[in-house]
């Protein structure tokens, strides 16, 4: 009879406490085992042998990262499973945290629906665990740079970027990941007093911190040069869990010279495992370690597409409505005799749903199901209106057409993290050129297609009759059709304030110098 079969075992026992189970598990535990906990690996890497003989307590897939392109979500479950057979084969039995970037859904997966907003979709509903990232302050930093510096004092840090933490642990989120950013100068993978002394002090937060992707090598440079420092300075600031993910051997030995030669103190790891123990028994891994395949068909299924449609119309933001308010421009009329769509980003599914959407950075075209802009408005109108669309529309594209009015979409290219460092923030695609020479002829309405506020020169604004922010709505663009024909009414509301210039950036509610071309929490209604 193996240990893990032992009737004694407490930990295996589903009725006891979870603490008591926790320490159970724990006291067994040898060093090497518990290490294994705090080591996640990328799935590229990760075999049977070193899932099983390290008990590595994370698997991840990144960006992009799927078994094989094209994947269905019965083969990404039966990867999964696979990784979860070796770590069960483990000398203890504990299984593995799967982990993948859901950052809009499960966008890793063809076919998966795409949100316009942070919902994860698994293959299993019970045993999806949250993790609110990146701590803290890393949209509040100079200029905006991705990994860049944020400057404040703490009271500024709190006031303006702890909000969305308190209500993420108000709801049980389980795992925190440390943002790549610095605050004042000190990077947030090695800040002891905002990881453990504020948010596993003063916040009370239970779960485990996790970094991010080879986020402890940033704290040399070159990147990863000194391995020694970078493990102990994180591990020791309360960093549980290390995104590795690929040289996990050498970070493995690395730990144990640390923690033997008493850099990182045995009482820290003990700390960190019990973190990660804790969250696998709270999510019931222990009795439920593989994927629900009764779930599989839901993947993109009608409610799910239904759900992102509802939650694309709820995050639209109007922002003008007619030159002269008292003649709004919107709601359309959908038996209008002849409408102009314009633009690249009204059919084009992978600019809708931005970066990470299927790859890392994303990218154009029609990279998953879905609907586009374009077909919701073609769905929207009547059987007697004409809808003509223009890419690039010219001077001629306007002859003889007579045009009720015009919808232009524009907006961004795909991105993510420092591929979307600007320091312009205008409309690319020669957006700008185009809504000038559409709203110059007919009456107009913008919609921008953006992860962020981009730059209104005055006199744009005024030429257009309407502008919707419509961010990254993701795989469902028949969201937006419902809101512009009327069937909905706008209920977004700016999350931020919208800068009039990049100069005015880092922009928030309070300042001395507040004066945003829409403020915090703006957004008009049509009825």
């Amino acid at each position: 009879m193996s240990k893990t079969e032992e009737p004694q075992c407490i930990y295996r026992n589903s009725n006891e406490p979870v603490e008591v189970r926790v320490r159970d598990l724990l006291s067994r535990m040898m060093l090497r085992e518990k290490l294994g906990q705090m080591t996640q690996i990328e799935r590229s890497v990760a075999n049977p042998s070193a899932i099983r003989d390290l008990c590595i307590g994370s698997v991840l897939s990144g960006g992009g990262s799927a078994p094989f392109d094209g994947a269905s979500a019965t083969d990404w479950a039966d990867m999964v499973d696979s990784f979860q057979k070796a770590a069960i084969q483990s000398r203890l039995g504990v299984p593995i945290l799967y982990a993948t970037d859901a950052v809009h859904g499960h966008n890793n997966v063809y076919g998966a629906t795409i949100f316009p907003h942070n919902i994860g979709l698994g293959a299993t509903r019970k045993n999806v665990i949250a993790c609110a990232k990146h701590f803290i302050g890393d949209g509040g930093t100079d200029r905006g740079i991705n990994e860049g510096n944020t400057i404040l004092s703490f009271d500024e840090l709190e006031r303006n970027h702890m909000e969305p933490y308190l209500e993420c642990l108000s709801q049980g989120v389980s795992t925190i990941m440390a943002s790549y950013s610095s605050w004042n100068g000190r990077k947030l993978h090695s800040d002891y007093f905002l990881l453990t002394c504020i948010l596993k002090g003063k916040l009370g937060f239970k779960g485990f911190v996790i970094s991010d992707w080879e986020g402890i090598d940033r704290l040399s440079q070159p990147h990863g040069s000194n391995y020694h420092y970078c493990i102990s300075a994180s591990i020791n600031a309360g960093v549980d869990m290390v995104m590795v993910p690929f040289r996990y051997n050498e970070f493995m030995d690395a730990l144990v010279y640390l923690v033997e030669s008493g850099e990182i103190p045995m009482s820290r790891i003990d700390d960190a495992v019990e973190r990660i123990l804790r969250v696998k028994f709270v999510a019931g891994l222990f009795e439920h370690p593989f994927t629900d395949r009764s779930l599989l068909d839901m993947v993109g299924c009608k409610m799910h597409r239904k759900l992102a449609q509802e939650a694309v119309r709820k995050s639209l933001v109007l922002l003008k409505n007619g030159k002269d308010p008292a003649k709004p421009l919107l709601p359309f009329d959908r038996k209008a005799q002849r409408i102009l769509v314009a633009g690249r980003h009204a059919d084009d599914l992978g600019l809708q749903c931005g970066g990470w959407s299927i790859t890392w950075q994303g990218s154009s075209g029609r990279i998953t199901t879905g609907t586009t802009i374009l077909d919701g408005i073609k769905e929207a109108v009547g059987d007697e209106t004409e809808v003509i669309y223009e890419e690039c529309p010219s001077p001629a594209t306007f002859v003889g057409q007579g045009f009720s009015f015009a919808i232009v979409i524009v907006g961004e290219a795909t991105y993510v993290e420092s591929m979307g460092d600007n320091s312009e923030l205008t409309i690319p695609f020669n957006g700008i050129d185009m809504v000038n020479l559409v709203a110059d002829r007919v009456p107009t309405l913008v919609i921008l297609i953006s992860g962020r506020p981009l730059v209104l020169e005055p006199w744009l604004l005024e030429r257009m009759e309407a502008l919707v922010a419509a961010w990254l709505p993701g795989s469902e663009g028949r969201g937006v059709a419902d809101v512009i024909f009327g069937d909905y009414d706008f209920e977004g509301l700016l999350p931020m304030s919208w800068p009039r210039m990049v100069d005015q950036l880092p922009l928030n509610k309070g300042d001395q110098s507040y004066d945003p071309l829409f403020p915090l929490g703006f957004g008009l209604r049509t009825k």
